[in-house]
Order: C-alpha cells, then sequence, then structure tokens
C-alpha cells in the first residue's frame, strides 16, 4: 500500500504541475486562438482574395481579406478617386493603369528589394509601367495572351489561325466581343499587319476602325464576363475577340468544347500588378502578401486560381507548378518544351496591350461606342 500511495501522490504532483503549466498557457494560447483577424482589404478582379488563392495566407498571418471586385480599369480608377486615402490596403491593376496609378499618387512605393525579382524571367525583371524614374511601385504577378476564342466542334484549329475567322460565313451572328474596346481594337491593329498595334498614326487608326466595321454583321453581342463566360459554355456564340485562355481555360477545364489559339498575326498580353494603397496602415501585411503570392508557391497557386487561369512570370513558380500540376503546366505552356509562351514573347508573336499612343483613349472608346451602336 505504500508503494501505491506513493505512486498516487507522484502521479498527483504530476497532474498538478501538469494542470499547473497548462493554466498558465492557456490564456496565451486562447489571446492567439481567438484573437480576431486583421482585416486587410483588397481592390482587384474577381477571384484574387477567394479561398483558393488566399487561404493559406489568411491562416499563416491571421488575416481576413475583404475584397471590392471591380470590372475593369476605369473602374478601378474610379472607385479610388472617391474613396479617402488607405481605404485600400492592396490593388490589383492591369499593366496598362499602373502609370495611372502612379501618376495619381495613389501606390505607395515598393522596395525592390523585398522582393523576388532575381526569379523572374528577364523578360519581367523590368516591367512596363511597374517602374517610375528608377522606383518601383508596382510588381507584374501574372498575364496572359489574348486571340482567337473558338468552338472546337464548329472550328478547327487551322481555321482559328487567323484573325480573319471572323469573317467566316459559317460564323454569322455567332462572334462575340468581350465588351472592351483596347483588347478588340489592338486585334484588329495585329490583322492589319501593325507591328505596334496600339502605336498607330491617324491612316492606320483609319483602316482600324474600316476593318472593324466590316465585321459588325457577325456580330451576335457584346458581353462582360459573365456573358462571355455563358455564351461560349451553352455554344450561343462559336467565336470570340478580344479574350484568351483566361475564360476558355476556365471552360475546357470543366468540359467545354472550347479553346484559344495565338493567330498568324500575333496576339496580345494582358498583365496583373500588385500595389500598396497610398496611405494603407497595413503597409506591413500588404507587403507580406506581395511577398506571398509572387513567391514560387504564391505563383503556382496564382497560375491555378479558380476564376481564371493565368501565366505566371517568376521561373521557380514554373518549376512548382510542374511538379504540383504537370498537367495544367503542359496546358498553359509553362514548361521547358520549345514553343513554351516564354519563346512566345522572345518570337515577338506577342504584343502588350496598352493604351493608344498617337490617339487618346477617348478616341478609342467614342469608336467603340459607334460601333457598338451600328
Amino acid at each position: 500500500m505504500p508503494r501505491i500511495a506513493g505512486l498516487n501522490t507522484g502521479l498527483t504532483r504530476r497532474s498538478l504541475l501538469a494542470s499547473g503549466a497548462a493554466a498558465l498557457a492557456t490564456p496565451m494560447l486562447s489571446r492567439r486562438a481567438f484573437a480576431a483577424p486583421t482585416e486587410l482589404t483588397m481592390l482587384a478582379w474577381y477571384g484574387h482574395a477567394e479561398p483558393d488563392v488566399v487561404a493559406e495566407f489568411e491562416a499563416e498571418n491571421n488575416v481576413k481579406f475583404v475584397p471590392k471586385y471591380y470590372t475593369g480599369g476605369d473602374n478601378m480608377l474610379g472607385l479610388i478617386s472617391q474613396s479617402p486615402a488607405g481605404t485600400y490596403d492592396v490593388i490589383l491593376s492591369d499593366a496598362e493603369y499602373v502609370q495611372a496609378l502612379n501618376e495619381a499618387g495613389y501606390v505607395e512605393e515598393l522596395d525592390p528589394n523585398d522582393y523576388a525579382i532575381a526569379d523572374y524571367f528577364p523578360e519581367f525583371q523590368d516591367f512596363p509601367g511597374n517602374w517610375s524614374d528608377g522606383k518601383l511601385f508596382s510588381l507584374v504577378t501574372r498575364f496572359g495572351f489574348l486571340g482567337v476564342a473558338y468552338n472546337t466542334d464548329a472550328l478547327t484549329e487551322a481555321e482559328a489561325a487567323s484573325y480573319n475567322v471572323f469573317w467566316n460565313e459559317k460564323l454569322a451572328g455567332k462572334v462575340g466581343h468581350f465588351d472592351w474596346h483596347l483588347p478588340n481594337l489592338g486585334q484588329m491593329s495585329l490583322l492589319n499587319g501593325n507591328a505596334a498595334p496600339y502605336d498607330i498614326d491617324e491612316a492606320a487608326w483609319q483602316a482600324v476602325k474600316d476593318k472593324t466595321l466590316s465585321l459588325r454583321p457577325q456580330i451576335g453581342g457584346f458581353f462582360d464576363y459573365g456573358g462571355t463566360f455563358s455564351s461560349l459554355n451553352d455554344g450561343q456564340m462559336l467565336a470570340f475577340a478580344g479574350i484568351g485562355d483566361w475564360i476558355t481555360g476556365v471552360l475546357e477545364k470543366n468540359g467545354a468544347k472550347v479553346r484559344s489559339a495565338i493567330p498568324e498575326e500575333g496576339g496580345l498580353q494582358w498583365s496583373e500588378c500588385f500595389s500598396i494603397g497610398k496611405g494603407s496602415t497595413k503597409a506591413d501585411l500588404a507587403k507580406k502578401w506581395i511577398q506571398y503570392i509572387t513567391s514560387a508557391k504564391g505563383q503556382a497557386k496564382s497560375a491555378q486560381m479558380a476564376a481564371y487561369p493565368a501565366l505566371v512570370p517568376n521561373q521557380k513558380g514554373w518549376e512548382v507548378l510542374q511538379a504540383e500540376n504537370p498537367a495544367e503546366a503542359k496546358r498553359q505552356g509553362m514548361t521547358s518544351e520549345a514553343g513554351n509562351v516564354i519563346d512566345m514573347i522572345r518570337s515577338g508573336r506577342i504584343k502588350y496591350r496598352q493604351w493608344p499612343i498617337q490617339q487618346s483613349l477617348e478616341d478609342w472608346n467614342d469608336f467603340w461606342s459607334e460601333y457598338k451602336g451600328a
């Protein structure tokens, strides 16, 4: 009995010590476990603050993203201009709008030493719009190509190899436009043989307008993202101008008979960049987010974003994607095989989408309104 009693006493002491330690630790654990997450506001295209992209970062940093999604660059600029400084901690913008953000003072300067820019392909290390007077204000995080989107039951890959397919008689009333002038008129400019599709003189601009107007009888509608998605998915439209794999890739993965091709006349590149909003009181967390999404791990996640897939500029991100999802890496052309997407850029087949240089943005927008009403 004494031995048993001694054993019981020992257990009791150990239990008490353990209980005491647990009692001392519990308040700390409770505060950590139940502390309200820090809210981080993000202004972006839809999908960038959804769980498939941000859940890991949120869990690791006790952060909760509060997104404000916009539907176009002009809409984005309007939202920022109407909001007090510091409203948006993180801002995602298309590359052609980055300079406007810089000039308006809407974004903070970034320290290039904070980011893995050396891991980027050379074409993206000094990316247009990210830098101004040697200072960094945004970082490109994903990109994609725009060409001919088509229904694979209606058109062959060979037929989709030229923008001229839009005039094909069997597509009468079945050609759709993504409703934004920059990609559509840029494609018409490429078709007209303009090597710099957004830097054209008045004669070339008139020729672009004439060519575009000649397509009007083929057009079945002008669509936003949702309309583009559904009209391609259900076969209402058999071909689309102004889009690419960022829409057809989602549909294709879900079994729809659609695909995008870069035609012989060339394609356009859209690019998305992250910045820290001017006056953010959470700039350190915003910086941490940009570091995460531009890291190899974050880049692989961004490439597979559920809302719309994209190409990524970080070479190490390609390696992670190839290991995690080789089929998707191959589908998007992010492999070491000849003819990959970087090879396409280097061959000159891809041109940056940008604002017009010799005309005003209003000139292009006014013509687009005229064309839609024709």
